[in-house]
């Protein structure tokens, strides 16, 4: 859980579709980008769920992006 709070950090949705991503990693059918590459890692995976959850508006927590 969030650091003090009760809430979920992520969102139903979000884990249906990381649930969703992992079932068609495991099954071969998960492809990634426009290259249409199959997807392997199931760190992959994960970022894809949670993209796809991130664009169909679930609660997801922002991206880190680096500090420059």
């Amino acid at each position: 859980m969030a650091k003090g709070t009760g809430r979920r950090r992520y969102g139903k949705k979000a884990g249906t579709k990381v649930e969703r991503a992992m079932h068609e990693m495991k099954a071969g059918t998960l492809r990634s980008g426009r290259s249409k590459r199959k997807v392997k890692s199931r760190k992959q995976a994960i970022a894809i769920g949670l993209s796809e959850a991130r664009k169909s508006g679930a609660r997801v927590p922002r991206k880190k992006s680096g500090s420059r």
